[in-house]
């Protein structure tokens, strides 16, 4: 009756509560959207109900429909079919995930300025949901895997083992992803402080060009009666040719030093 369930497995004493989380991935918003399926296990019966939108579930009776030997194990064949299909999910969502965080490394080393931390912030919020569904399906699937659950079909083991592989193997993709974005994260602080280092430079090269002209213009207008050049026909052209020689040095050494 109620959803919102963290995967977990519970042996009641003649029945199996089984619940898992389903993904599915919006590539516009980059959103992992989550559902949840629970199953209810006995000897000859099995009761899927599912909550939200999730994984369908039509693509697990085909599966059995088509395969009559695993089919013919029970219930137990059920509920391997319902944990195969949605952990087949959870490595869709994860390359879709992984195609994702590739373009934000591509952004964040590329040589234009970008703004990628709202996206990385993003990437990780979901695959920080990925991690709540995934993570805490490891120990359900290890026991169905070594025969440590009652109402479970030992023929079954090697099924479960191979979909817990699955759920390793994601784990592990996750865990990648997710140190990804974090060092991501940090080469986009690091490129952020180094372009504004860079405007910093700019900034002080120029104001240091315009200094010079300043400086002179500022000397030559406090109307000194005995003043160099200061009454002569060329002393005009002489100070700007001054002031354009002295910022044309100093136009030339900073380019020279990377300021500009």
């Amino acid at each position: 009756l109620k959803a919102q369930q963290r995967p977990k497995l519970e042996l009641y004493d003649d029945s199996l509560f089984f619940t898992l989380k389903t993904l599915w991935y919006v590539d516009e918003e980059d959103a992992v959207e989550t559902g949840e399926i629970h199953i209810f296990l006995g000897r000859d019966f099995v009761v899927v109900i599912r909550h939200g939108a999730g994984s369908e579930l039509g693509s697990a009776r085909a599966q059995l429909e088509r395969n009559r030997e695993i089919l013919t194990l029970g219930p137990s064949a059920v509920v391997y079919a319902v944990c195969d299909v949605i952990v087949d999910g959870y490595e869709s969502v994860g390359a879709a995930l992984e195609i994702d965080v590739d373009e934000v490394e591509t952004s964040v080393f590329s040589e234009q300025r970008t703004k990628d931390s709202a996206r990385i912030y993003t990437l990780k919020r979901e695959i920080a949901e990925m991690r709540r569904a995934c993570s805490p399906l490891r120990d359900p699937l290890r026991r169905l895997s070594t025969g440590l659950v009652p109402l479970v079909d030992e023929s079954t083991e090697h099924f479960f083992r191979d979909v817990a592989d699955h759920v390793a193997r994601v784990s592990e993709s996750i865990d990648t992803l997710d140190m990804l974005l974090s060092t991501a994260f940090e080469a986009h602080l690091a490129a952020i402080s180094v372009q504004q280092n860079e405007d910093m430079r700019k900034i002080s090269a120029w104001v240091a060009i315009a200094a010079v002209p300043t400086m002179l213009a500022g000397i030559y207008g406090m109307n000194f009666d005995h003043m160099p050049e200061l009454r002569s026909s060329w002393g005009y052209p002489a100070i700007l040719l001054v002031m354009f020689g002295a910022c044309f040095g100093l136009y030339r050494k900073f380019k020279n030093a990377g300021w500009l």
